[in-house]
């Protein structure tokens, strides 16, 4: 195996603990986002779903990166 291609595994795996420590914290914000919810902060729970958002989307192009080590 050449070294780029050991290198390249090692960043998706980086990349990969990464993504997986990403979704947890959506998790942990969308639990919080939804005792916001229930409890009337809803301009704070607004703020949290946003933030969702972006974890999403920054989610898809961490995947999408570590495709194209691990393909490569």
């Amino acid at each position: 195996m050449s070294d780029n291609s050991e290198a390249n595994i090692a960043t998706a795996d980086a990349l990969t603990l990464l993504l997986h420590n990403q979704h947890a914290i959506g998790a942990a914000i969308e639990e919080i986002t939804k005792w916001l919810s229930e409890n009337g902060v809803g301009g704070v729970a607004a703020n949290a779903t946003t933030a969702m958002e972006t974890l999403d989307t920054n989610a898809q192009a961490i995947t999408n990166t570590i495709m194209r080590l691990r393909q490569s």
